[in-house]
């Protein structure tokens, strides 16, 4: 019987709570630990995972935006689980990737993984205790979740996210994913959903918008495009990346009314302005770019989501967000 999984990679966004509460540390620290190459992260469980769990079929894993606040994250992919009424076959994971402000705040342990500012939304490398890619944080979550002594009924993985969290996913689902073989074996299935990101990697200088490099010097550069790629992506050439890419099913949810040009969450560089002037456009920009690249076909879908505009609850208790994130195995 093939044993698969879901798990799903999942990150929504709230009220902006102004530009600046991304300067303070988080008022809330992850309960729970996953060791990593003799370091620890931070992440938030539903319930315990140590144990065989026979009765989880999907894993959630909720990715914060740059509030780094996961266990809001937490709680409200909860409800999204509780509203598909699939809560009860569904483990939750919230990862945490924390700044050093947080660290000393919270007088955390040394060996707790934290990054610089931002960076782990491109897969950049932790500043202490080693340097440790957030990518690999998720490479060693689905690494566990693909044991099938611990969760021989999982069906289908969806990594997700919403606006930070989305970005995540995006560049993660291009340079990571490393542990498909893993899941594979298993007769794990991996989807993607990608809601509402400020912003996408492209495979070339090709852009909506006009665009030099004199202009913009670091418009095709990572997480922009594919030059300067982070340590994590090793040797592969951009050619193997494309071709990986256009092949992972991949789901973007773009807001209908997420078309605020002045949003205090929008990327504003000219590397981000070059790729459309809001989400909306700039998701549609990117998934026009693909098909005119791949015109052979794509494993890939664009869903709008009427009335909702940047807010990750809209996005994902909507019909359409339901319809994507618990399609029937």
């Amino acid at each position: 019987m093939i044993k698969p999984l879901l798990v799903l990679l999942l990150s929504t966004a709230f009220v902006s709570l102004g530009a600046h509460a991304e300067d303070q540390a988080v008022t809330s620290i992850s309960p729970d630990r996953l060791a990593i190459n003799g370091a620890e992260a931070t992440l938030g469980l539903s319930q315990e995972w140590v144990h065989p769990k026979p009765k989880i079929e999907r894993v959630v894993i909720v990715l914060h935006g740059r509030l780094r606040n996961a266990q809001t994250y937490l709680r409200s992919i909860e409800r999204a689980a509780n509203q598909s009424k699939e809560r009860g076959k569904t483990l939750l994971i919230a990862p945490q990737f924390l700044d050093e402000k947080d660290i000393v705040a919270h007088h955390l342990p040394e060996s707790i993984l934290r990054w610089r500012q931002n960076s782990w939304m491109e897969g950049a490398t932790s500043t202490g205790p080693k340097p440790v890619s957030s990518f690999l944080v998720l490479d060693h979550i689905l690494k566990r979740l693909s044991d099938s002594k611990l969760f021989p009924n999982l069906k289908e993985v969806v990594i997700a996210g919403h606006s930070g969290g989305a970005q995540v996913v995006q560049r993660y689902a291009m340079i990571g994913g490393k542990e498909d073989a893993l899941l594979q074996r298993e007769g794990v299935k991996l989807r993607y959903v990608i809601a509402n990101p400020s912003s996408y990697a492209y495979f070339d200088a090709e852009r909506p918008e006009p665009v030099t490099a004199q202009s913009c010097p670091d418009f095709d550069e990572w997480k922009y495009g594919l030059n300067k790629m982070p340590f994590y992506s090793g040797k592969e050439k951009p050619a193997d990346i494309e071709k990986n890419y256009v092949k992972r099913d991949i789901t973007y949810l773009m807001g209908e009314l997420d078309t605020d040009r002045n949003h205090p969450a929008l990327d504003k560089t000219c590397a981000a302005e070059a790729q459309g002037a809001y989400r909306l456009i700039r998701g549609q920009n990117y998934f026009n770019y693909l098909k005119k690249r791949h015109p052979e076909g794509l494993n890939q879908h664009l869903v709008i989501v009427p009335k909702v505009g940047h807010n990750g609850d809209g996005i994902f208790t909507s019909p359409e967000g339901q319809a994507v994130l618990f399609k029937p195995f």
